[in-house]
Formats: C-alpha cells, structure tokens, sequence
C-alpha cells in the first residue's frame, strides 16, 4: 500500500461559524414586580411602668424564621419564647433596654427599637433574611412639669396650737432670666442658667416662711436611680457650686413665703437623651421661727451664706445639720 502526501497549495478558508442573531427576550404582559407588604409580626403593651413586646419568629412575614439571638429590644434579648406560636415575647421596665424619652407639650414618649442584625447561616457566608429595625413609642400624658405651670409637689401637713390639720400648696416653676414671668420652655444649652422659684400660698395660716430642703437630678422620674445628682440637701444646703465650681446659688430672700434659686445647667457624662427630672422636697414653717440648722437656704461662695442673712446656721453643711438641728 503507497501512501501519498497530499499538499495544499491555496491557503484554508475554514472560519467558526456566526453565532446565531440573539433573540429578543419575551416577558409576560402585565408583568409587576411583587412589593413587600406589611408582616404585621410585631405587637406591643405599654403599662404603667413596663413595656411588652411580642414578635413572630417569622418576623418578614417570608416564611423563614429568624434566629433569637439576632433579634434585641435595645440590646436586650429576648425574655422568653413561645414554642407554638413561634413568638419570641420581650419584656423590660420603661426607662431599660436603651430606650429614649422624649417630651411633647402634653406627653411623656419612651421609643424603644427592636433590631434584627441577622447571622450567617451554619458555616456559610450568606443571610437569607435582612436587617429590620422596628420602632416602638409609649405615650404617657404629662401630668406636669416645672414648663407647664404650677406644680404641686407632696404637702406636710401643718398645725399651729390647734387640733385640726390644713394643707399647704407649694408652687414650683421655672422662671424666665428677668424673674418676671414663668419660663414657657424647659429646654436648656450648657452655659444656660436654670432659675427657679419656689412659694407657699398664704390662706388663713400664721405668715410662713417657704424652704427647700433637697433637690435631685436624675434621667428618669425616679430619685432611686441612677445616675443620680444631689446638687441641694442637708436640708437647704447649696452643694452645686462647692462641687463643681459653678455660680448656683440662692438669691437673697426678700419674701418669707417665697425662694429663688438658680442652678447652671448640666448634663449626666454617660447619658445622650438631653433629658434631666429634678425632684425637691419643699417644706414651709411659721415666720416667727428662727432660721437655723435645719430650717435654712445656703449657698457657697468662699464659704457658706444664708438668703436671708443668718449665716450661722450654715455651718452644719459640711457635716450633718439635721443632727445638729436636734441636738
């Protein structure tokens, strides 16, 4: 068998083939992308003091359950869950769980937020839910505040050499730099100064002469919190400015039944709502009755000075005036 070699003498005209012309794509008519709609997953109680939220595991209402750890009120996970409903139920007290109170001209707001942060799935890189954050309010209606008129703090009840018993109303408010008028506002800068006036209404009492004898500022209307500030205690002793430096101080007396003071405004370091409540216990006795340890309003100002110019009685507030009172 001869084999022969065959040659070529024109050169190969041979080339891939066109690629076929790219069809245009065909969609359904009327075709809508489908909008998220509402999950309704997420309930919520406020009581009196405390706040219950409840949330559906299948918290996008997608069908695919959320991991409880991903999911906090404010940081706080959840208190318990419901194995039949698929509920993960919170609960915490209205000033917990990172919320934030605001006030409006009538209403006392706690926002909570409810966040899901999701994590990947088992081993893998990949999340098949997405990050939701669920604001939550409970509005309380504002009883009163030292922006909204008189307020009538606790009463002592009071008698002199008689066997009945009448009550005293105290007025508290805030007042404007001039001293003229109540303050319509309750916001302050830092630099600001607070300026307070405290008074006893008179009625058919003996002349009565009107004190304070402690004040304490706080980030939630509760003295028994904290953080906590005690700027006016030992029964009417000034501390703000002994501690701090600051110009506080009570204004000379010029009426028995009524007290100035004024306080720098301030802020908690650890605390970013802008929302101080301070809380003073007033207290009134009979005019006649000397000014002393315990009936007095001193401030400090290279040493201690009364309002109404008896000094002396001042000098039990580095130590304990109420002792020194009774003793």
């Amino acid at each position: 068998v001869f084999q022969e070699k065959q040659s070529f003498h024109e050169p190969l005209s041979w080339r891939f083939p066109a690629p076929p012309a790219e069809e245009e794509p065909h969609f359904p008519p009327g075709f809508e992308l489908k909008a998220p709609t509402a999950a309704n997953s997420v309930s919520a109680v406020c009581g009196e003091r405390s706040i219950r939220v409840e949330a559906k595991k299948d918290l996008l209402g997608i069908g695919k359950p959320v991991q409880a750890a991903d999911l906090t009120l404010g940081g706080c996970t959840a208190t318990w869950e419901d194995p039949e409903t698929q509920v993960l139920v919170f609960e915490s007290e209205l000033h917990d769980c990172g919320s934030q109170l605001l006030m409006s001209e009538d209403s006392f707001i706690y926002t909570f937020t409810l966040l899901h942060t999701p994590s990947p799935l088992g081993d893998s890189p990949i999340i098949r839910t997405a990050d939701v954050t669920v604001s939550i309010q409970c509005h309380y209606q504002r009883k009163h505040d030292v922006s909204s008129g008189q307020l009538k703090p606790t009463w002592t009840p009071f008698s002199v050499t008689k066997a009945s018993e009448e009550n005293l109303y105290f007025s508290f408010r805030l007042m404007t730099d001039d001293w003229q008028f109540s303050r319509p506002s309750a916001q302050f800068v830092l630099g600001d100064t607070m300026k307070f006036e405290v008074s006893v209404k008179q009625f058919y009492h003996v002349p009565l002469r009107v004190f304070v004898d402690s004040c304490v500022a706080t980030v939630v209307p509760n003295i028994d919190t904290v953080p906590r500030y005690t700027f006016l205690g030992n029964n009417g002793c000034l501390f703000d400015s002994q501690l701090t430096g600051s110009a506080s101080r009570f204004l000379p007396r010029s009426q028995d039944d009524r007290l100035q003071f004024e306080v720098e405004a301030f802020r908690f370091q650890q605390d970013d709502s802008g929302v101080i409540y301070i809380t003073c216990n007033l207290r009134a006795k009979s005019a006649a009755a000397a000014v002393d340890a315990t009936n007095k309003a001193c401030s400090f100002s290279n040493g201690w000075r009364e309002a109404s110019g008896s000094h002396h009685s001042c000098t039990c507030c580095n130590t304990n005036c109420h002792l020194t009172g009774t003793g």
